[in-house]
């Protein structure tokens, strides 16, 4: 899940290399956080908030096949 999310991001912004997301993993749930640059924070997020969700409903898809935890993405 993380190489997807990073994939993702890094395709969105302009510094991919700003692009950083990490993983914590309960028993529960999963937590991917993506860190961008803060100018490239508008392009993750989208207008009112469309690419974020859309970022997390296929993170969720991909995420739902492999595991029974649930998976959250956390934009910083």
């Amino acid at each position: 899940m993380k190489e997807l999310v990073e994939v993702i991001a890094k395709s969105l912004v302009d510094d991919p290399a700003s692009v950083v997301v990490t993983e914590e993993e309960d028993d529960r749930q999963i937590t991917l956080g993506l860190t961008v640059a803060p100018d490239d924070m508008g392009k993750v997020i989208g207008k009112q908030g469309r690419i974020a969700k859309a970022i997390r409903t296929v993170v969720r898809a991909a995420g739902g096949v492999k595991t029974d935890k649930k998976i959250m993405v956390d934009i910083k």
